[in-house]
């Protein structure tokens, strides 16, 4: 009888690595399942974002060749190198003006897996707390 009341334990302590190793396994799955999903709805998102950059870049670029074709026709008489000019250094400078906020943008950090992260956070203190 002794020797079943030995064994108890150690399949009670043998259960409990084995329950706690599952708990583990089942807690990293699931993270890796969020970081999958943060992923997905990240390249999503890009993809609609560039989508709908190109196609206002495409309207605002036909809006401007337009308002440039009527400005040169309407000082086509008395100035029309002048005209081009003014057009040309102006869209120049926005030209250089935007590409200085693209530079700056890229430079900022994104919360790409933000979810994930505060998920491990929480995880993390509830095991220390134990």
């Amino acid at each position: 009888m002794s020797e079943q009341g030995e064994r108890e334990p150690a399949t009670g302590i043998l259960q409990s690595l084995r329950n706690l190793a599952t708990t583990l396994v089942a807690l990293l799955q699931n993270r890796l399942e969020l970081l999958a999903t943060d992923l997905e709805e990240e390249r999503i998102r890009l993809l609609q974002l560039l989508f709908w950059a190109a196609a206002a870049l495409f309207f605002f670029a036909l809006g401007v060749l337009m308002i440039t074709v009527l400005v040169v026709l309407l000082v086509w008489e008395s100035h029309r190198l002048a005209g081009i000019v003014v057009l040309a250094v102006v869209f120049l400078a926005i030209g250089v003006g935007l590409a200085i906020v693209v530079r700056n943008r890229m430079h900022l950090r994104s919360r790409l897996f933000s979810a994930s992260l505060d998920e491990l956070a929480k995880d993390k203190d509830r095991l220390t707390s134990r």
